[in-house]
């Protein structure tokens, strides 16, 4: 029985998406996301915290992120978190955690505004949408 392994994350590429092709023939696409968090303090303080994933995708998939995914560009992701493990030729072992995406949505948003902004009025168009649909 497979134990759950799925992540959605949502963040920034860090550099332009770079496509491969295998042995195979099979196109396998690398790139690197950053994931910003803004934590307060106790004090009030609002610290920032970036973490970066290096992430992959296959296939067809990864011509998309090729073609489209440039530094700077924000995407939401569904996938998977993959470890590899390997034994270096100093005879330590080493070991790398890697996101296998299976779906990618390339998100637009303003550079002037905050997330906490564009998701307010992402709903508030939803519900007007509703609204509108329930109107008929």
């Amino acid at each position: 029985m497979n134990s759950i392994n799925s992540l959605v994350i949502e963040g920034n590429l860090v550099r332009d998406a770079i496509i491969k092709e295998t042995q195979n023939g099979n196109c396998v696409s690398n790139f690197s996301i950053a994931v910003n968090r803004s934590i307060k303090t106790h004090n009030g303080e609002v610290h920032k915290e970036v973490s970066f994933f290096d992430a992959e995708a296959w296939g067809d998939l990864a011509k998309i992120i090729a073609k489209k995914g440039l530094r700077g560009t924000r995407v939401r992701m569904v996938g998977r978190i993959k470890q590899n493990r390997w034994t270096g030729s100093d005879g330590k072992n080493y070991s790398r955690i890697n996101i296998i995406t299976d779906h990618i949505e390339f998100v637009k948003k303003p550079k002037d505004e905050s997330d906490e902004q564009v998701i307010h009025e992402h709903l508030a168009k939803e519900i007007e949408d509703k609204e509108e649909v329930i109107a008929f």
